[in-house]
């Protein structure tokens, strides 16, 4: 472990020498809001979901503090880690979806099969009122804080949960979001709230027996006794939806519906990959917070990044596509660690205004 930890230290200095300009700056101690140092007690729900990990050690938070206040245009790349200490499970961990022998819906499977859209519109609704109810994390306050306070540039986020915009940050969503319907024929999109409250009202008696089930709190198993999936769906029984369960089509033309969410299968649009890249490509340093980077849409962006010779990081439980890319790899929990960055010394920061 020291020679792991010694040749990190040595590519940093060749990335300060090499890469950054030191600048005199003013310096000032910041207090973030909800960031004591002190490790928050997780529950036993979401430890259950957030993968075992040592807590990081001083030269790991030496080494993530030393990359954040270097970095002058810093690019930030989020996955599902962030939300499993916020409750909501992910597909890849050792914990998580997969493990389980879960498939998720493809976006093939959802265009061509009636039954498939049915099955995953009536676990989404019954899964909905539980994934809204997850707050957001350490981590994301952290990064929120550090946003407004210009430390990080650019946030592009695989998550699809709007974690990032309850904690104050407005990231690229690089898969899109649950909180948004689109029409696959003639694009109009509305509000999932919207959406929610037409398939009550096409299904009002199957709606009350939903909402009358004790959903338990975030992250919990307790409703249908199934488990809740990474986009907010859980799994039903065939029973509870096949024959009668109505879904809603588009209030303009009477297409069909879908999340506007990048299922498995379907490409990420365009111009929303081109403005990630873009970003990669352009900034001094790409940090990667809890996400494997398996997805080509993630991978490629740290690639970019490192291949125009920005400084590159990443924290995260377990093993990632990116590790023979990256110099500096930390296996924590990103609030925990981030947490302890804020407070192990002075970021060359403004200082906040409320």
């Amino acid at each position: 472990m020291t020679d792991i930890l010694q040749s990190h230290r040595t590519n940093w200095q060749l990335l300060r020498s090499g890469t950054f300009i030191r600048s005199v700056q003013t310096r000032c101690r910041v207090t973030f809001p909800n960031l004591s140092g002190k490790q928050e007690k997780m529950p036993a729900r979401q430890k259950k979901l957030v993968p075992d990990a040592q807590p990081p050690s001083m030269e790991d938070v030496k080494h993530l503090y030393q990359f954040f206040d270097q970095s002058t245009k810093l690019v930030v790349l989020t996955g599902a880690g962030m939300s499993t200490e916020c409750g909501i499970p992910d597909y890849r961990s050792p914990n998580g979806a997969y493990s389980s022998g879960f498939k998720p819906i493809t976006h093939q499977e959802f265009l061509r099969s009636t039954r498939a859209r049915r099955r995953y519109w009536a676990g989404s609704y019954a899964g909905w009122r539980r994934f809204t109810a997850a707050q957001p994390g350490a981590a994301y306050v952290a990064l929120a804080s550090l946003e407004k306070a210009g430390r990080i540039n650019f946030i592009t986020t695989q998550n699809v949960d709007r974690l990032h915009h309850r904690a104050g940050s407005d990231p690229l969503e690089l898969h899109g979001t649950v909180y948004t319907v689109v029409c696959l024929d003639c694009s109009f999109s509305f509000s999932r709230n919207l959406f929610q409250d037409q398939v009550k009202a096409l299904n009002p008696k199957w709606a009350a027996a939903i909402e009358n089930l004790d959903h338990g709190s975030p992250g919990s198993d307790e409703s249908f006794g199934m488990k809740q999936r990474p986009d907010g769906d859980i799994e039903i029984d065939e029973k509870f939806w096949e024959v009668d369960f109505q879904i809603p089509t588009c209030p303009k033309c009477n297409g069909v519906l879908k999340p506007d969410v990048v299922f498995f299968g379907d490409n990420v649009p365009k111009e929303r990959a081109d403005r990630a890249l873009e970003a990669a490509k352009e900034c001094d340093a790409f940090l990667v917070l809890g996400s494997s980077l398996m997805t080509m849409s993630a991978y490629r962006l740290v690639r970019a990044a490192h291949e125009a010779g920005a400084a590159t990081a990443i924290v995260n439980i377990g093993v990632t596509r990116a590790d023979d890319l990256v110099p500096l790899k930390i296996n924590a929990r990103i609030g925990e660690i981030l947490q302890r960055v804020l407070h192990f010394g002075s970021l060359s920061i403004p200082p906040l205004h409320s």
